[in-house]
């Protein structure tokens, strides 16, 4: 069955699942807006008035459609909107009513938040036993950070990824993005999928915990492979070369008219293809990372004499692994991303058209869609009241007392 306008599809892998969210920034939006994309009903919690604080969050002093954060947008399409003083009883009802028939609830408040409203795992599962609860944090349940404010900056820094990235003379250098926050959503709705899996064979439910500190540990396996077995630091390079574990010629170069990405490449090709023989004598692998630094900016002698196109044409012709570096303007009008459909947009009622990136999972029988446009505060109170049974008068008095 396909729909328009966010009705429920059943042609959608979650279909029939529902979430209640208490996720608020960016690792919880994230995970529950892909469970959305993939059909679940994702019911978000929010504070009646503010709603979530990533309402109030933008980049370059920027709002789309002069009001709204791009960053709110960025992680809740899919989703519908419940805005309640959470600390009303009659709040309390409506939420356990809603976890009578919830299948997931995702929150990542500090640790013990969620208890101290009458709203953790214990709670749930006398509702429901069959929920699966999952609670995500910046540093774990417990333990000596356990109260630390966990924000995606500060976890780069505590795992050691910032001393991987930048140049030799320059401080520890965080990602340009929420790297951390982003593959801890990853984490979530795998633990969430495969707790799904785990119910439908015994249909039981259970609590998960994800901490931010332990999902970018993990995401730095090979890393951590090396340095806890030999006991080495990476030392970063003054050329930049990409990875401070790799040899040349492994980095980003200057070309007369940008930059062009040469990766892991033979050398007697790549010299070859530059004309500079004498960098023959550098083809060992030793000699490669001993001198990495001295063999990159030879290297850059050469690609700044001729343009990004030239050499890209040239190199592809060797079956060379390099590419273009393209800004993100570059980027949505690249022809791979165009043929992948990898952007698109949805129409907002405040923002107008929003541009964004598209569902990157592609499903032969399941597809996912942006089917909802990221829901306004409380824009869906009253709809999904009535989904509980309460009536018109019901929800008049619960407006006029505060509650929603």
């Amino acid at each position: 069955m396909n729909t328009t306008g966010g009705e429920e599809t059943m042609d959608k892998a979650l279909a029939g699942i529902k979430v209640l969210d208490f996720t608020h920034l960016l690792q919880g939006p994230f995970a529950t807006q892909m469970l959305g994309d993939l059909g679940a009903d994702v019911v978000k919690i929010e504070r009646k008035g503010s709603g979530d604080s990533y309402r109030a969050w933008t980049f370059l002093n920027y709002w789309i459609g002069g009001t709204e954060s791009p960053c709110y947008l960025a992680f809740n399409r899919n989703k519908r909107s419940l805005a309640l003083d959470l600390k009303t009883p009659q709040a309390k009802k409506i939420i356990y009513r809603l976890a009578e028939t919830c299948d997931i609830v995702v929150e990542n408040f500090r640790p013990g938040v969620m208890e101290k409203l009458g709203f953790g795992y214990e709670d749930f599962k006398k509702i429901n036993p069959r929920i699966i609860y999952c609670s995500s944090t910046g540093y774990g349940q417990d333990g000596p950070y356990a109260k630390r404010p966990g924000q995606d900056l500060m976890i780069q820094s505590l795992s050691g990824l910032t001393t991987l990235t930048g140049t030799k003379d320059a401080p520890p250098t965080p990602l340009g993005t929420g790297i951390a926050d982003q593959l801890g959503a990853y984490n979530i709705v795998y633990g969430l999928l495969s707790s799904l899996y785990y119910r439908e064979k015994t249909g039981k439910g259970q609590k998960l915990e994800i901490n931010l500190l332990q999902c970018l540990l993990t995401h730095q396996l090979q890393e951590y492979a090396v340095t806890l077995n030999s006991g080495k630091l990476f030392e970063r390079p003054q050329s930049g070369i990409a990875h401070p574990g790799q040899s040349a010629p492994f980095g980003i170069y200057k070309t007369a008219d940008g930059y062009i990405c040469i990766s892991v490449n033979p050398i007697p090709v790549l010299a070859e293809v530059l004309g500079d023989e004498g960098l023959n004598s550098y083809d060992d692998p030793q000699t490669l990372y001993d001198k990495r630094d001295e063999v990159f900016f030879r290297i850059q002698e050469s690609t700044v004499k001729q343009t990004t196109a030239y050499w890209l044409e040239r190199m592809l012709e060797r079956d060379m692994w390099v590419s273009e570096v393209k800004n993100h303007l570059e980027a949505e009008n690249d022809l791979q991303a165009a043929h992948l459909g990898a952007f698109t947009s949805y129409e907002h009622p405040t923002a107008g058209t929003v541009r964004t990136v598209n569902v990157p999972v592609k499903f032969s029988e399941t597809p996912g869609d942006i089917v909802r446009h990221p829901p306004m505060i409380g824009e869906h109170n009253e709809e999904i009241l009535r989904e509980l049974g309460y009536t018109g008068p019901e929800i008049e008095v619960m407006k006029g007392i505060g509650v929603i």
